[in-house]
């Protein structure tokens, strides 16, 4: 679900401090779009609001999420029927295992 060996890159590469900043700033910005995506919309935006959520998944090593993203991309893409009930509880499954993995991860580091 998470892909671990690139939460450690990422915070390799940016510092410790600079990756609580972007996974925090990642977390609101996809908890408003998954807030969108439960109240029914946001219609004809849902392949750019999939396009960003798999970006930024795939920044911060959500990787069944992004998967679940680009395939609903492209189904809405080609206005085919996204499965918008699974990306978002893939999103939920991904931020609990991330939150609670993250801790283990970052204090041997």
């Amino acid at each position: 679900m998470i892909d671990w060996d690139r939460v450690a890159n990422l915070r390799a590469e940016i510092g410790a401090e600079d990756f609580a900043e972007v996974a925090e700033m990642f977390l609101d910005e996809a908890d408003e779009v998954v807030a969108r995506l439960r109240a029914g919309g946001p219609g004809p935006g849902l392949e750019a609001e999939l396009h960003f959520l798999k970006g930024s998944a795939l920044n911060l090593g959500f990787r069944e999420l992004a998967g679940l993203c680009n395939t609903g991309e492209k189904r809405a893409a080609s206005g085919e029927p996204v499965d918008v009930a699974r990306v978002i509880q893939s999103y939920g499954a991904s931020r609990a295992a991330f939150a609670a993995g993250l801790p283990a991860r970052t204090t041997a580091a």
